[in-house]
């Protein structure tokens, strides 16, 4: 299973951009997008920028993200506080 994540373009250099990624910054390869500007949205896979992405898709991506870690974090607790394993 292959998993790609929005990253906001923060700067373009020829078929390179520097995209960030929750405050992290990546370098990703622009050759199978075009037309991608600063303060755009990219699907970010291996290093390779997928698909341009609309903000709203973006940021609803990443949402259900911050929400999947949070459960994530809720099952750890509950494992520590039962001794048990869920899932």
């Amino acid at each position: 299973m292959c998993l790609s994540v929005p990253a906001k373009v923060i700067s373009v250099n020829g078929d390179n951009a520097v995209v960030s990624v929750s405050g992290t910054e990546y370098t990703a390869s622009l050759q199978l997008v075009d037309d991608v500007n600063p303060g755009d949205y990219i699907l970010l896979h291996t290093g390779f920028a997928l698909q341009k992405l609309s903000e709203e898709e973006a940021l609803e991506t990443l949402k259900v993200f911050e929400e999947y870690e949070e459960f994530n974090k809720e099952l750890d607790q509950m494992e520590k506080e039962t001794g048990e394993h869920i899932v």
